[in-house]
């Protein structure tokens, strides 16, 4: 099965588990959002394997960052009064770190292609 092949199947599913995730975090449904974390986080992170060795890691590692910063602060939410959400400054800071090194290399093997 082609690489693209592969990811894209786990992102169909990614993407259902992440919306099923931040609804029950609007409709306040705890206990069920936060499960809905374990599947979302996992997929992210096969998803982050399997594109290990292509430039896409690095946006697949925003997206783990992003999910993880976004379910850290759902958890903060259900359980702190919101205290402490902003911790989740932090993945969501490394977020945008590895999309600021995605388009570094993109330019750079742009640049050596010319």
């Amino acid at each position: 099965m082609e690489l693209f092949e592969k990811i894209k199947k786990f992102e169909s599913l990614h993407i259902v588990f992440w919306l099923i995730k931040d609804s029950c975090w609007m409709l306040e449904w705890r206990w069920m959002g936060i499960l809905m974390v374990i599947p979302t986080i996992t997929i992210a992170i096969i998803i982050v394997y399997i594109s290990r060795k292509t430039i896409d890691v690095f946006l697949n590692l925003a997206i783990l960052f992003w999910i993880s910063a976004n379910s850290f602060w759902m958890y903060c939410e259900f359980f702190n009064s919101g205290e402490n959400k902003l911790v989740s400054s932090i993945p969501f800071g490394l977020g945008f770190l590895f999309v600021g090194l995605y388009y570094y290399k993109l330019f750079i093997n742009k640049k050596n292609i010319s």
